[in-house]
């Protein structure tokens, strides 16, 4: 039997990244975000209008997404309620968020420069796409406040154990991405930390107890 519900969130499960963009004052702005997927050398992405990313990439389309695998998932995690933007809406100020400038710094990640623009790449993340952003449009009608972003992936750079001999392929059994549920971070099918931002929307705990990342 079925019932008819409805649900907070519709996060059923895609890939976290972490998305490089360009802020006004040439320094690099990190934000994670939950909403990816490709299609050819063509990434979607969804995002809320009042990101500092989106911001970013009205005005300068240059963007890097750095894939995220679960050993990355305490630094990750350390940045989720963190925003580049000094102006926040009340809803995000009541789910915790606060600004910070350099979230490499926040997160322990290591900066890279990136091949195709000024944008500063994520060292320790074994997956990254470099291209630009060719359209964005807004979804949901004009109060949701969200968006669609469609990026141009340009270049793929990729730790090399991931690769199979031919180096056209990702190897699918050693590339195992962190993936959103609900808010709640899985790897392997198996929760894979405790989650700042589920606390943010105040998700019911999870059933079971998940590491803490210490």
């Amino acid at each position: 039997m079925k019932r008819t519900v409805e649900p907070k969130v519709l996060y059923f499960g895609t890939p976290v990244v972490l998305i490089s963009s360009l802020n006004p004052d040439g320094t690099t702005n990190l934000a994670p975000m939950s909403s990816a997927w490709w299609l050819g050398y063509t990434a979607m992405l969804g995002m809320g209008t009042s990101a500092q990313t989106v911001k970013n990439l009205v005005e300068r389309p240059e963007i890097v997404l750095n894939l995220i695998d679960p050993d990355m998932v305490a630094a990750l995690d350390r940045i989720a309620l963190l925003t580049g933007s000094r102006e926040m809406s009340d809803a995000k100020r009541a789910r915790g968020y606060r600004y910070e400038p350099d979230k490499f710094a926040a997160a322990g990640l290591t900066r890279e420069p990136s091949e195709l623009s000024d944008l500063h790449s994520v060292v320790e993340s074994p997956i990254n796409l470099e291209g630009r952003i060719e359209a964005i449009n807004e979804i949901g009608g004009p109060d949701s406040h969200l968006c669609s972003l469609e990026m141009k992936v340009e270049r793929v750079r990729v730790r090399e154990d991931l690769l199979m001999s031919n180096d056209r392929y990702i190897d699918p059994l050693r590339w195992d991405p962190l993936i959103m549920k609900f808010t709640e971070y899985f790897a392997g099918g198996s929760p894979a930390y405790a989650s700042s931002l589920a606390r943010g929307w105040q998700m019911p705990p999870m059933p079971i107890a998940v590491g803490s990342g210490d």
